[in-house]
């Protein structure tokens, strides 16, 4: 009979959430961190200065988002490097730039890789854009495109209008999915 009492306690014990046995126990009850959130459209854009790689020249320099006023700017969080989803969205970005883009857009796709990965991979992909680097997803964060607890953004997309203001946003951008990339081209189109 002890037995039983011993097991029955063990298992309300592990049906309880950790939380609340926490707080039985006169814990403070721990403290989620908030989750970044996202400008919205018709927001101005946040304003960033980061790293920016030109893959055809082999070279980072600076770039801010405050130089680019007056310009259309598509910014593209996505996760790393040379994987399969990013390497499918980058090429279609490459692959046709003119129809989803057109001349006098700015596309800066982000990720938290390093400047030597960007160069080596956009020299490699041929990309007609250079690449971003985030390593600290502070540009991540500032737009509601870091994944918490891991190194690195989720995939998403904003077109930011020549004033600064978020025209388009999409925050689960399908890279293998065409109507993804239809939305963006018209969005674009529409902020010219």
């Amino acid at each position: 009979m002890r037995r039983f009492a011993l097991l029955s306690a063990a298992a309300l014990l592990l049906a309880v959430p950790a939380r609340s046995r926490a707080q039985a126990a006169g814990a403070a009850p721990a403290t989620a961190q908030p989750a970044a959130t996202a400008p919205e459209v018709g927001q101005m854009a946040p304003d960033f200065t980061t790293t920016w790689v030109d893959a055809a020249a082999g070279t980072g320099s600076d770039i801010s988002l405050r130089a680019l006023r007056g310009k259309v700017v598509v910014l593209a969080f996505y996760p790393k490097d040379r994987t399969s989803g990013c390497t499918a969205e980058l090429t279609k970005f490459r692959d046709e730039h003119a129809k989803l883009f057109g001349s006098g857009v700015m596309v800066l796709p982000v990720s938290a890789d390093s400047v030597a990965s960007h160069v080596a991979w956009g020299q490699e992909m041929k990309f007609p854009f250079g690449l971003v680097s985030d390593p600290s997803l502070s540009l991540a964060e500032s737009y509601g495109s870091r994944m918490a607890g891991r190194p690195f953004a989720n995939r998403t997309v904003f077109v930011i209008g020549k004033d600064g203001r978020i025209v388009y946003r999409e925050l689960k951008f399908n890279a293998l999915n065409e109507a993804a990339y239809t939305d963006l081209a018209a969005a674009v189109a529409a902020a010219r």
